[in-house]
């Protein structure tokens, strides 16, 4: 099934039915007085959170939705039916906006839960309601009112208790299908993973948590570079974020102190609450000769900056079990398990404009000769003398 994340659509709530103008002719009856019915209100725009949804792709091909107007009264005192609700189901973590003003209106973030997207019109009255002791016969009735109609964005954004980050081509899909039965895609050579793929993680003593494998980040990516940044807000609901370093990355610049780093600052560039959750640095493919020999270097690089490493090979399986029991002991063990986890990274230095030397120098000696120059004192004014006649 193909995974959509992002949809426009237009939604329009019923319009209620109009009042009717009627009176009561029957036999045997003179002047039976007005007998119009009431309109019936429109059906309501409704969404509801369903977790048995895991993508918004039937909102990318039928974009539009209409509830139901109401009917319009009757004669006989027979009052119009009112339309029933349309109910939307959308995934799990669903984020309704508005597209004129960009304001949310609801986060669905709790199964069965409803929103009111549009509602429906109101149904009008009909002449029976206007008739008075000195207006016994009106030959007019109220119109029902407009459904609301609004152009909305839905956003999905993931619900997990990991997100897995790092470069392309880092071990994060190898690494989930390790530990939970996600069969993602994997491949030797970077974007392998061009959508988001959750995993249930099975821990002892019945615990479990949900894995999310988040597509590669690059430099850049909370600016659009590469495909990151599509799914940089699936991330914004994890409570742990598991960062894998490549050491067995080969190419020019690649580091993975570097890496650590590119990744930390394009998490603080898409959000300051992004960076701020606690990290576990997994130093991956330890299995191989050359990322075997650059952990030590990497391992006391990072000690420097109060961060622990974790070794581990997904492929022979070197290190997962601790890495388990660290995400467990972070989830379920309370703040002082999670204070055992890298710290929170911290924003970039502000770059501080460096004055050129003699624009320094001039300002010492504008300075300078400020200081040297002694401040004059006030003098009296000379008194007017006066004219002796």
């Amino acid at each position: 099934m193909k995974f959509v994340d992002e949809v426009r659509i237009h939604v329009k709530a019923g319009d209620g039915g109009n009042g009717a103008v009627a009176f009561r002719r029957e036999k045997y009856i003179e002047r039976g007085g007005p007998s119009g019915g009431d309109g019936g209100g429109g059906g309501s725009v409704l969404f509801e959170a369903d977790p048995q949804l895991t993508t918004l792709l039937d909102y990318r091909y039928q974009q539009q939705h209409r509830a139901r107007n109401g009917e319009h009264g009757k004669g006989s005192d027979c009052n119009g039916r009112s339309a029933e609700d349309l109910v939307l189901r959308v995934p799990v973590g669903t984020l309704l906006r508005d597209e004129a003003s960009g304001e949310v209106l609801c986060d669905l973030s709790s199964p069965g839960q409803r929103f009111v997207a549009a509602q429906g019109g109101k149904g009008g009255l009909g002449n029976m309601n206007f008739a008075t002791s000195t207006r016994q016969t009106p030959r007019f009735a109220q119109e029902g009112t407009k459904g609301e109609e609004r152009a909305l964005v839905l956003e999905l954004k993931l619900l997990a208790d990991v997100g897995l980050i790092g470069f392309p081509n880092a071990g994060k899909s190898t690494l989930i299908s390790r530990v939970s039965r996600a069969r993602p895609k994997i491949a030797d050579y970077p974007f392998t993973t061009l959508v988001p793929n959750l995993g249930v993680v099975q821990y002892k003593d019945g615990l479990s948590f949900v894995v999310a494998d988040i597509p590669g980040l690059i430099e850049g990516a909370s600016e659009g570079a590469g495909l990151g940044h599509q799914f940089l807000r699936h991330v914004e609901r994890c409570r742990l974020l598991v960062h894998l370093v490549d050491l067995g990355a080969e190419g020019e610049g690649r580091e993975p102190l570097a890496d650590w780093e590119i990744i930390n600052r394009e998490l603080h560039r898409h959000g300051a609450e992004l960076a701020e959750k606690p990290q576990v640095v997994v130093a991956s493919k330890v299995d191989l000769t050359h990322a075997r020999e650059r952990l030590p270097a990497f391992e006391a690089a990072m000690r420097k900056r109060g961060v622990p490493v974790l070794p581990i090979s997904s492929a022979t399986g070197e290190g997962v079990q601790a890495l388990l029991d660290r995400v467990a002991r972070v989830l379920y063990g309370g703040p002082e398990a999670a204070a055992e986890v890298a710290p929170k990274a911290r924003p970039e230095p502000v770059p501080v404009k460096k004055t050129r030397p003699k624009d320094a120098a001039k300002r010492r000696g504008a300075s300078a000769s400020k200081k040297a120059a002694p401040k004059k004192k006030p003098q009296p004014k000379p008194k007017s003398k006066k004219r002796k006649k």
